[in-house]
């Protein structure tokens, strides 16, 4: 998980740092995730959090209300190129947001925590996923940070 992101806009190549990011999105700027790249950025609102995967679009109207990031891998960020990026990018988002619904649609906290581990896992790897903390999961799923940690501490997961 780094404190920096790379802006590979076609006109710069500088490193943004995560109060950088925020005002960015707080401008509502619109910028890519890094669709190439296993990366990723958690968008903490007033109310919820959001995550946007590799390939979706942040900014905007969407994020404006953003208090809080977290980048999620060696995170890469894209200016949107003509329409057609940007609506692609718009769909990726929502299939983003699709995925994380189906997992807190799960009644049982213990296989949410599970599942949204095993996916972090899966998308990303067992490094990165370990440097989140149990709070963030919690707030991605809606479960107590307690319940992320006693299912993270499990040696084996599929019991669940």
């Amino acid at each position: 998980m780094g404190s920096t992101a790379t802006n590979s806009s076609s006109d710069s190549h500088q490193p943004l740092s995560v109060p950088d990011i925020l005002d960015t999105l707080q401008r509502g700027e619109l910028w890519m995730i890094n669709a190439r790249r296993k990366n990723g950025l958690i968008l903490r609102k007033p109310y919820h959090v959001d995550f946007a995967g590799p390939g979706a679009i942040i900014g905007g109207l969407f994020d404006k209300e953003v208090v809080d990031i977290i980048p999620v891998g060696s995170l890469s960020l894209l200016r949107p190129g003509q329409s057609s990026e940007r609506q692609k990018a718009y769909l990726i988002r929502r299939q983003w947001v699709k995925l994380l619904k189906q997992i807190t649609d799960k009644p049982i906290p213990e296989q949410r925590a599970q599942v949204i581990l095993n996916q972090f896992e899966n998308w990303f790897d067992l490094e990165t996923a370990a440097q989140l903390s149990d709070e963030t999961f919690a707030l991605l799923i809606g479960v107590l940070p307690q319940t992320v940690r006693r299912v993270r501490n499990r040696v084996n997961r599929s019991e669940i």
